[in-house]
């Protein structure tokens, strides 16, 4: 709530609903969320699987955030935003996503229904400020403006080229997001180009979270029991350790953001 210069922000404490990966809460606008962190990477890293059931016009406002690093990946359905100093309002399609720099003012307008979104964000905790002056579309553009060192990228799925992926036998579509943050954050959408059952996601400086969009397949790591993964499930493969994904079906899809080693 903000007003007469003042801001403040209500907080419910110890909400049990954003504690395990397979339940939901309802938060800002009407909007349904699961953590798909749960312990958060020590409040670095939050991953949220955001829905709406019920689709048209969504009762959000101009805000922004105190953030370093969000990002929006559009999962299921359709979205439609708008955001500071980008042109008029678009809609974003499941396979799009978006970088949010911080800071950079944007609404929700309306989706479809059954829209899923997945929000990954740091730090874990921060800020969500209203601007009530601000009027959205604005009336400049600047794709290139700098939002504390970042700027806005909107990636369509259907502009995008597979290429070479970041593991052997697999090809990805890459975001500019890497280029727009400066190397702080990276995320592509990556499968396998052809049959394969095993693949080794090598030790590196960074670490990378990954979301199941779509087939299944098992993960395997040192000392720790196999993990089945299928749709909608997430994971996260730590700085410096090495994993492998194997059983890996043909349809198999994933969301693949990746933090550098030294991210705060």
């Amino acid at each position: 709530m903000s007003g007469h210069g003042i801001d403040c922000r209500l907080e419910k404490i110890a909400d049990d609903s954003l504690v395990e990966s397979n339940e939901w809460g309802t938060g800002r606008a009407g909007m349904q969320y699961r953590d798909l962190i749960p312990a958060r990477l020590g409040g670095r890293l939050i991953a949220s699987h955001i829905r709406i059931l019920n689709g048209g016009p969504v009762p959000d406002y101009v805000h922004h955030h105190h953030v370093e690093f969000q990002m929006i990946y559009c999962y299921k359905g359709w979205v439609k935003v708008v955001y500071e100093d980008q042109g008029p309002p678009f809609v974003m399609q499941a396979g799009d996503c978006v970088l949010q720099p911080p800071h950079i003012r944007h609404r929700v307008l309306e989706c479809s229904d059954n829209m899923e979104v997945i929000e990954v964000s740091s730090p874990a905790e921060h800020e969500t400020l209203v601007d009530h002056e601000l009027e959205l579309p604005t009336k400049t553009i600047d794709h290139d403006r700098n939002f504390d060192g970042q700027r806005f990228v909107h990636h369509e799925k259907v502009r995008a080229k597979w290429l070479p992926g970041p593991y052997e036998g697999f090809e990805a579509q890459a975001t500019d997001i890497s280029n727009a943050t400066a190397g702080l954050a990276s995320a592509q959408i990556i499968r396998p180009s052809h049959p394969i059952q095993t693949v080794l996601i090598e030790k590196t400086d960074d670490f990378s979270f990954m979301f199941t969009l779509q087939g299944s397949a098992t993960l395997r790591r040192q000392s720790e029991m196999d993990q089945p993964l299928a749709q909608g499930d997430a994971f996260v493969v730590p700085a410096s350790i090495s994993s492998n994904l194997t059983d890996i079906s043909g349809d198999f899809e994933l969301l693949l953001v990746v933090l550098r080693g030294s991210f705060a």
